[in-house]
């Protein structure tokens, strides 16, 4: 599955749907074709969801966790997630 993503001066930006308390943490697949969605175990409670996703992304695309953040959607299931450093995924 090829990930969508923009390109930006610091890395990407991906957009991400997440669905948290699911049975599977998982990438399930595109949305719009510009929104990757994403099942989590984790409740979205302090902060674990956006742990999880996190940690998930960076095993999807190999980075470290240090490398990626969420700079909007903190507290909502809709998420612009920033990944420093690189300039593709795959």
């Amino acid at each position: 599955m090829q990930i969508p993503y923009k390109k930006t001066k610091n890395g990407i930006l991906i957009e991400v749907k997440v669905e948290p308390r699911s049975s599977r943490r998982q990438i399930t697949g595109i949305m719009d074709e510009t929104i990757l969605k994403v099942k989590l175990t984790a409740p979205p409670v302090d902060g674990s969801a956006n742990e999880q996703l996190i940690a998930l992304i960076a095993e999807v695309t190999g980075v470290k966790k240090s490398q990626i953040r969420i700079v909007r959607g903190l507290s909502s299931k809709r998420k612009l997630v920033e990944i420093s450093g690189i300039e593709k995924i795959g």
